[in-house]
């Protein structure tokens, strides 16, 4: 089963966390994963400039210590970096320790502010200590852009089906990642509904 949005429990559990923005308006949240990639982020770059949109991306630490321009690039532009960690680690299979000191080693290269946690996998005792330094962000959309076999006539349906006020969505920021195929589509269609995306965090 595929859950596009978190278990209710996660946000009873998460409580000072971001799931979605509180807005009586029509405003998401664009978010990018994994990235920066030569291959993939200069599009979405470009995409997003096109249809005058700012984004969020939470870039690994790995892949933003391997290529700073493209970290450089995103900011020049006018999005935010995010933190991802820098080894893309599930917190359910990392001891505390371990967690929290690759996300401080990511955030040399990402952001020392602003936090998504790999996969949503979090442990209690790893966001109570992430919470001090960190704005954790998890998402209200997943798009399951990052599965080819989902596919992005699918992923584009689901977006445009679960939008909603206050929407943090989640894309990925990969050479796999479909969501180059549907972005602008997506953002158009939005607009065309009154929706606007910010990155008011």
């Amino acid at each position: 089963m595929r859950l596009y949005r978190p278990f209710f429990p996660e946000r009873r559990l998460f409580p000072e966390a971001v799931f979605r923005i509180k807005s009586s308006e029509k405003t998401a949240i664009l978010t990018f994963d994994d990235g920066p990639h030569p291959d993939s982020t200069p599009e979405l770059l470009d995409i997003l400039d096109t249809m005058n949109v700012s984004a969020i991306f939470f870039c690994s630490g790995n892949a933003a210590e391997k290529y700073p321009e493209l970290v450089g690039e995103i900011k020049r532009r006018g999005h935010i970096v995010g933190n991802h960690g820098y080894d893309h680690l599930s917190g359910w299979k990392s001891s505390l320790k371990y967690y929290c000191d690759n996300t401080e080693r990511a955030s040399g290269f990402t952001s020392a502010s602003l936090f998504r946690p790999p996969y949503g996998r979090l442990g209690i005792r790893q966001y109570n200590r992430l919470k001090k330094s960190y704005r954790i962000f998890f998402w209200d959309i997943m798009s399951f852009d990052f599965d080819i076999r989902f596919g992005a006539e699918k992923s584009l349906d689901l977006l445009k089906r679960k939008l909603r006020p206050g929407s943090v969505i989640v894309l990925h920021d990969t050479p796999a990642s479909t969501c180059r195929i549907f972005l602008k589509e997506f953002i158009e269609t939005s607009e065309r509904q009154g929706y606007k995306f910010c990155i008011s965090v």
